[in-house]
């Protein structure tokens, strides 16, 4: 009797496969987010080693020479400020979207004509959810950099255009189903695709990118299970399915936590800035003070919730703001961080951030549990966050944000709120807090001003 050949390399699969699904698991908790990230290199390392042993590789030259290039593109890239993360991110999709475009383009003129039509449908969701997934990220990541403008850009009937060309690009892929030897309008498809998706990232905001970031993630990762058909490998089909869904599934949350659908981060061109008020109307005032006012009311205060922004991550602040932490801890000040599911230009930017300056976990509350606490909380600190902490998403029912969940900063007795000027925010909207009688402004790079707040309360003894 013939005994069954062992496959090493389908046992590494394996091992791979599992690894993904425990980092998926992992990184959806601060506490075991570092062990997710090993595990997911090491499932990718294994995943790269199994297929260099593949029998159907007759020639490493050209692979090794990609390596080499992988590598030296690679290092600098990883080595972002934290800042850079989410431009960053959204470049790493528009590669993998690359990838997933040019292996489906290399394998319809391999196989054509001679192309079964499920596996032809297969190819067509792939090069097209990978075209537009590469041009769309390139612009996000355009974006995130400001390198483009960060406002919507909109021209009139861009829904419908953009809904037509998505239109003749599935046409063209049903055309190609039926008859594959049409060869001529394969490049026509991938064409559309790659405009396709500019036309639909450049009418996003930059209030909506952590929303667009998680979405392009799914694309990314359809288009690589898509490719897995394609390739007859299991390991791509099913990395990219756990992709496809987790970025879809966060995509959903976020739009939950915005209170908005799909339909309206994707064509609501929301982020516009909003008309100023009619010129009769009543000018408003606010209320500033120097970081020495504002350390004898944190001194002073017996509970303090700190709200951060993408304000904290541009000025780099997440350091001074452990110290400002650390300070008050020791002056028996009871310290959180109440931490918006959107804030920042990523999913979980807040958190990376706070966590690279040893925020312990235990101190970061999410949106629901530290705003139940807000109206017993002495002084709530706004670094660098602004749509997040809008009571117009509460009270305005005229507001681009009503209905948005927010946290509830205003309830608190004393507000204070650190920011540059009192420009709008990427959603192009005033925000009323910052005229409220408990507010204090505190204008000024986050960095610095922390920087300053903690000198005054290290100078000082006791509250």
């Amino acid at each position: 009797m013939t005994l069954p050949t062992f496959n090493y390399m389908e046992v590494v699969y394996l091992i791979a496969t599992a690894l993904f699904i425990l980092s998926l698991k992992w990184m959806s908790a601060p506490t075991t987010a570092r062990r997710g990230v090993w595990a997911g290199e090491v499932g990718m390392l294994l995943a790269i080693v199994g297929t260099l042993f593949e029998k159907g590789i007759i020639d490493y030259h050209w692979i090794f020479i990609a390596l080499v290039l992988g590598t030296i593109i690679g290092v600098p890239l990883g080595r972002v400020a934290m800042t850079a993360v989410p431009q960053r991110t959204a470049l790493s999709h528009a590669f993998g979207a690359c990838c997933v475009t040019l292996v489906g383009t290399a394998e319809f003129y391999l196989r054509s004509p001679n192309v079964p039509k499920f596996m032809m449908a297969v190819l067509c969701l792939e090069v097209i959810l990978g075209g537009l997934t590469f041009t769309g990220s390139l612009m996000a990541a355009g974006k995130l950099q400001e390198v483009l403008p960060q406002r919507p850009i909109t021209y009139k009937g861009q829904n419908l255009v953009n809904l037509a060309l998505l239109a003749v690009a599935i046409v063209v892929g049903i055309v190609l189903i039926l008859h594959p030897e049409h060869k001529n309008l394969f490049p026509a498809m991938v064409g559309i695709a790659l405009v396709f998706g500019v036309l639909l990232i450049i009418p996003i905001g930059g209030a909506d990118m952590p929303t667009v970031i998680s979405l392009l993630n799914s694309y990314a990762g359809l288009s690589a299970a898509a490719m897995g058909f394609v390739l007859n490998s299991k390991l791509l089909i099913v990395a990219g399915a756990l992709d496809g869904s987790s970025g879809f599934i966060l995509s959903v949350i976020m739009c939950k936590a915005m209170n908005r659908s799909f339909a309206n981060v994707i064509f609501g061109a929301f982020g516009q800035v909003q008309a100023a008020a009619a010129a009769g109307g009543e000018a408003k005032t606010v209320r500033s003070a120097t970081a020495e006012e504002a350390a004898a009311i944190l001194g002073a205060a017996s509970s303090v919730v700190i709200v951060p922004g993408y304000g904290m991550a541009v000025a780099q602040a997440q350091h001074k703001v452990r110290e400002l932490f650390d300070v008050l801890t020791k002056k028996g000040v009871d310290v959180r961080f109440g931490i918006h599911p959107v804030a920042g230009r990523m999913p979980g930017h807040m958190n990376v951030l706070l966590a690279e300056a040893d925020i312990p976990y235990d101190r970061l509350k999410e949106m629901d549990d530290v705003n139940s606490d807000l109206p017993q909380t002495d002084v709530a600190l706004i670094i660098g966050a602004n749509d997040v902490t809008n009571p117009a998403a509460r009270t305005d029912t005229s507001s681009p944000i009503y209905g948005m969940p927010i946290i509830d900063v205003d309830k608190a007795r004393t507000v204070m709120v650190i920011k540059r000027s009192m420009n709008p925010g990427f959603a192009g909207i005033d925000n009323p807090l910052y005229y409220l009688d408990q507010t204090l402004m505190l204008f000024g790079d986050a960095k610095a001003f922390v920087g300053d707040i903690v000198r005054e309360l290290s100078g000082s003894g006791g509250h």
